[in-house]
């Protein structure tokens, strides 16, 4: 697949370049993405959600009457469950939300999303990896701006980490930047327009072939 190369500026530089179709353009594997953005987001949960149980509560635990002859229903302490402030039946315990799921599986995921947005329009391709002098926010919105990307969800990838360009994004909400080595499919899912520099695509290739 071949798509133009644009400049920083968002104008076409008059190159194309090709698309390796073993990564942007294989049939996607809808139950592959699924899977990887489903372990993506249980990852992110911390699982410390905890309430107490009976026997964790502080209160005295005698039997508030006698079980018979009171003409009340029977009670066992102030701490029972269905007394208010008492104890929660089967609440919630800490607890390892995150799984496992094979890397080819992974590597799947991210080649279908590659291949999907690829043939929709969803990647741009820059001549050169983009920097910036100093952390501007202004300056990441006048690049955005360029590609009419301002106002979509928008992933830029870059061969290794620019602390001025993370600096200058991470005040737009729909503005995300990240490595080639560090792709996940739920980002290049949730973008609507992923910019990949030149010198990223070796490394999405070594990474995901």
């Amino acid at each position: 697949m071949e798509v133009a190369v644009f400049d920083h500026t968002g104008k076409e530089t008059g190159r194309t370049i090709t698309l390796n179709d073993a990564i942007f353009g294989v049939q996607p594997n809808q139950h592959a993405v699924y899977l990887d953005v489903k372990q993506y987001l249980a990852n992110q949960r911390q699982g410390t959600h905890k309430s107490k149980e009976r026997s964790e509560m502080s209160g005295s635990t005698r039997k508030l009457h006698k079980q018979k002859g009171t003409g009340g229903s029977r009670k066992g302490d102030i701490n029972a469950p269905q007394f208010r402030g008492g104890a929660r039946v089967f609440g919630p315990k800490p607890r390892d939300y995150s799984f496992k799921i094979n890397k080819k599986v992974k590597n799947v995921a991210r080649r279908s999303v590659l291949s999907s947005k690829a043939a929709n329009t969803g990647i741009t391709v820059l001549a050169a990896d983009f920097t910036l002098q100093a952390p501007k926010t202004k300056d990441y919105i006048k690049f955005l701006q360029g590609f009419a990307a301002l106002d979509k969800k928008t992933l830029l990838v870059l061969p290794e980490k620019n602390e001025n360009v993370v600096l200058s994004s991470r005040n737009l909400q729909k503005a995300k930047v990240t490595t080639a080595n560090l792709l996940n499919t739920y980002e290049l899912l949730h973008a609507d327009t992923i910019i990949i520099s030149e010198s990223s695509l070796p490394i999405i290739e070594e990474l995901l072939k």
